[in-house]
């Protein structure tokens, strides 16, 4: 599958002098190992793979000198490849695992920058904050790797001239083709089912059926509980995987902000607040804060004590929502369509990393994301069908007065008085 990270790989290779080893981090089976091996493979003579959580071995010999010439040298002996510099990838998978490995970056960085080294990390920043490791700042280049967004998606099917026009209707804010607009709309609908993880889209291109889908989804969440007891104390793991069940029904509320008592009755921030803040450093949940100002810059807006979680993944949420696969694919009307949709858009955000707000206002008027982009105030609404009507937009418009807002929905592409009317499936291009 391609993926939009080859072009920050591809400049990471090109840098020369001052290029730093690499840090692909990201949650679970989002496809850094099989991304960075594809790529030592297509522009390196060799590829040195070592995944530090099960070779044992390996990650045992860096608790002696960490010194860069003695760990290639070593390495050398026990993959039985050459590395030299400039031909051959060097890849640690699972660095979280080893502290002594991480640490050995800031001197792969200062002594041997001729070496290209590059690492991957699945709860890296549950490692380095629950251990305390001492994380090599400015020594690496850290690069988040999500789950496929929707262009990414519909590259793997083959459909990457119908991302072309999507992309120019975009720029142009014109109406698709009516025939490009309903395939479009279909295989939006798809993504919703299947979601961004790799192992999922593969399968059902594999048999063009929804049917293993949820199987493998399964397996990705048991991978993630096992994580939350791996990574934590028992008494932690328990709390993390109760704020973790607690999203569907999060996201079903008519104000969709995390309450703890949803998650346990009497529940509270000193209670559940380390939970979420490990879900997050885990990349498995998207957090999006509150601002009650959308001036520049948003940032210092924030009110940390109030947010909406979203799962890391749509189809994840479909799969543990259990809204029905063909309530999804006929575009019927339903209640948690609602917040399967704003899921999405959060995907869609984050993957391309803008900073997740929501703006409300005296719980008059909410709306659904707030971006800054450069020195622009973007305000983003979101409406699952082609339903349209909304005060809250209205409200927020006639507030800030921003250049332009948005409104995601089933419509096609159009423009009106500094509305921009943006199908749900061209989120990717905002």
């Amino acid at each position: 599958m391609k993926r939009k990270i080859e072009t920050q790989l591809h400049n990471w290779k090109n840098k020369g002098e001052g290029r730093m080893p690499l840090i692909i981090n990201g949650a679970r089976q989002v496809g850094k190992t099989y991304i960075l091996r594809r790529f030592g493979e297509e522009n390196f003579k060799n590829v040195v793979y070592v995944n530090l959580e099960t070779n044992l071995a390996v990650a045992s010999y860096f608790n002696d000198n960490i010194a860069p010439e003695k760990i290639i040298r070593y390495l050398e002996a026990a993959t039985g490849e050459k590395i030299v510099p400039g031909e051959t990838l060097v890849i640690f998978d699972e660095i979280q695992s080893c502290e002594r490995a991480l640490t050995s970056l800031k001197y792969f960085c200062e002594e041997t920058p001729e070496y290209y080294i590059a690492s991957a990390g699945s709860l890296l920043g549950v490692a380095i904050n629950r251990q305390h490791y001492s994380f090599p700042v400015g020594k690496v280049e850290s690069i988040t790797l999500h789950p496929l967004d929707f262009e990414e998606y519909l590259w793997s099917q083959g459909k990457k001239l119908l991302c072309d026009e999507i992309r120019n209707s975009f720029e142009k804010m014109e109406p698709l083709p009516e025939a490009l607009h309903q395939e479009a709309t279909e295989l939006y609908r798809e993504y919703l089912i299947i979601g961004g993880m790799p192992a999922c889209i593969n399968a059902f291109l594999k048999e063009k059926s929804f049917l293993d889908v949820p199987l493998i989804q399964n397996e990705i969440l048991d991978n993630y509980i096992a994580d939350m007891a791996k990574y934590s104390s028992n008494s932690d793991s328990v709390k993390i995987r109760a704020c973790y069940s607690s999203i569907p029904s999060q996201l079903a509320k008519d104000n969709k902000k995390f309450q703890y008592k949803v998650v346990q009755k009497g529940g509270s921030s000193s209670l559940f607040g380390a939970s979420i803040e490990w879900l997050n450093l885990a990349g498995i949940v998207l957090k999006c804060h509150r601002i009650n100002q959308a001036i520049e810059p948003i940032s210092v807006y924030t009110d940390l004590s109030a947010f909406k979680l979203y799962m890391g993944d749509v189809g994840l949420l479909v799969m543990k929502s259990r809204i029905s696969q063909q309530t999804i694919l006929s575009g019927e009307g339903n209640t948690f369509m609602g917040a399967v949709t704003e899921n999405y858009v959060a995907q869609q955000l984050a993957a391309k990393a803008y900073d997740l707000y929501y703006w409300e206002s005296s719980s008059i008027a909410e709306l659904d994301f707030v971006l800054q982009k450069n020195n622009q105030i973007i305000g983003i609404e979101v409406k699952k069908g082609e339903h349209v009507k909304s005060r809250s937009l209205s409200v927020f418009v006639n507030t800030f007065k921003p250049s332009y807002s948005i409104r995601l929905s089933l419509k096609n592409f159009g423009e009106k008085d500094g509305l921009r009317s943006v199908p749900l499936y061209a989120a990717f291009c905002i």
